[in-house]
């Protein structure tokens, strides 16, 4: 039900979930490669939303054009798009600009994006961007978690513009109070056994951050 794709140009975690409503977790930088990849899976032409993270470019790079091919509706946060509409849809840091974009469904803590059988609960964790989101499937206990936390003791880096480590923080402290068995990250591999991998990233960042 879960397709992992990574998409340049650095190595972002794809995620298309085909259920009932079929739904793409990111973009990556690169529409082209993503709509020939995720062909192996669905015509682009069935997929009902494309859900972004946050924003920044090699998670989203793409979703102008996605959404132009696919005709998804774009759902992120709305503090999220007033961030990446503040910068002119580029990470300054790496002077990358893209394509700008329009959300159709806004989402907010505590709503649900209902695909069929996986309803994904939006979270609001705010510290790696200003409206980063996580998805979290309370039954099956999966967590699409975006670069707020990373396997093994990672987490999302706060020196860009919007960063904010004492919002990372409280952000991966209420990850980590949740029973998370899958985690699926915004990089690197998937894990199994989240809670804990959440939970030293929680006790690092409380360190040094």
């Amino acid at each position: 039900m879960i397709h992992r794709i990574v998409a340049p140009p650095l190595a972002a975690n794809v995620y298309f979930i085909d259920d009932e409503k079929k739904a793409v977790v990111d973009t990556g930088g690169d529409a082209v490669f993503l709509v020939e990849r995720l062909k192996k899976f669905v015509n682009p032409k069935e997929i009902d939303y494309i859900i972004l993270t946050h924003s920044h470019f090699d998670h989203a790079a793409a979703t102008a054009d996605l959404k132009r091919i696919c005709g998804a509706k774009v759902v992120i946060h709305p503090d999220e798009y007033e961030f990446v509409k503040s910068t002119g849809f580029s990470t300054v840091f790496f002077n990358i600009k893209y394509p700008p974009f329009s959300p159709d469904v806004e989402v907010d803590e505590g709503d649900y994006i209902d695909l069929g059988e996986l309803s994904l609960r939006v979270l609001h964790t705010p510290g790696h961007t200003p409206g980063s989101i996580c998805l979290y499937e309370e039954d099956e206990k999966i967590l699409f978690s975006g670069d707020t936390v990373f396997p093994n003791g990672a987490f999302g880096r706060v020196d860009l513009p919007g960063g904010n480590a004492r919002d990372l923080i409280n952000s991966l402290k209420r990850l980590a109070s949740l029973d998370v068995e899958v985690m699926y990250p915004g990089h690197e591999n998937p894990v199994k056994n989240a809670s804990e991998h959440i939970k030293l990233s929680y006790r690092i960042a409380s360190s040094f951050l």
